[in-house]
């Protein structure tokens, strides 16, 4: 019989190896970022936890974009995400701030809503948005809203304009996920058309349907000084505008606000 000390003691034990296992990623994130790139074998050794573990540890955090294995050797590296993780949140903040009184500024020339999203674990997250004020929003409550990256304009504006190895580090873990809903789009001959578009445009589109049907968006990336942060967004009703309008009426202005936000973050040039 189950009594209610062992049950006590389950759930201490349990919260135990979560921090356990919290603490030994943490180890092995910060040797590899330490070490540059490095073989689970030197892990184990150089900061005493067994190797099985550090290969299961590896594996998971490779899932979540913090690593990745090298494609030729047996070496692993940090990614890019985790780097970012010691300022990113500052950055965020900084793109936050910078964003809102733009987008109000905006507001008389866009009624439509607008997004700020950044990427995270295989999403676009909207950091701000006018979803709330717009009045032709059908959509409220998005701050905080986890996007796809495949399905919205604002993902494919990111996988786009990042760096290839992020790219493929991002689409490694799309594959890993496995959404049926994404894979008519990682079809190799249709991925490679989407980005290339999307690249020579200079804009990303969504309008066939594919994320929440009754709305299309447009959205172009947010750089300061060459690095991609984040994206800017135009959603608008499907039924209200064709695509090549909301092109020509809309993208310049769009790549006016998100030019506007990567200047302005402090240490960029203007």
């Amino acid at each position: 019989m189950t009594t209610a000390l062992t049950i006590k003691n389950r759930k201490g034990n349990d919260k135990t190896n979560g921090v356990r296992s919290l603490v030994r990623g943490l180890a092995i994130l910060r040797y590899i970022n330490r070490e540059g790139e490095v073989r689970p074998a030197d892990i184990a050794r150089d900061i005493g936890i067994p190797r099985p573990t550090v290969y299961r540890m590896l594996e998971t955090l490779e899932e979540l974009g913090y690593v990745v294995f090298s494609a030729t050797t047996s070496q692993v590296r940090i990614t890019r995400l985790a780097a970012s993780l010691g300022d990113g949140y500052v950055i965020t903040s900084e793109l936050c701030q910078i964003a809102g009184p733009l987008f109000a500024e905006y507001a008389n020339k866009v009624i439509w809503p607008l997004d700020l999203t950044v990427y995270n674990n295989a999403a676009m997250i909207i950091q701000e948005t006018t979803h709330d004020r717009s009045p032709l929003s059908i959509d409220r409550g998005m701050t905080g809203y986890r996007l796809p990256v495949l399905r919205t304009s604002a993902g494919r504006a990111y996988l786009s304009f990042c760096p290839e190895e992020e790219c493929q580090i991002i689409l490694d873990h799309v594959r890993r996920l496995d959404a049926p809903e994404d894979r008519p789009f990682l079809e190799p001959n249709r991925l490679n058309s989407l980005l290339a578009e999307t690249r020579q445009r200079g804009i990303a589109v969504r309008d066939g349907g594919e994320f929440r049907s009754r709305t299309a968006s447009l959205a172009v990336p947010v750089r300061t000084e060459g690095t991609l942060l984040g994206c800017v967004s135009l959603i608008w009703i499907r039924s209200a505008m064709d695509t090549e309008t909301a092109l020509l009426d809309f993208g310049p202005i769009l790549q006016q606000i998100a030019e506007r936000v990567g200047s302005s973050l402090p240490g960029s040039i203007a």
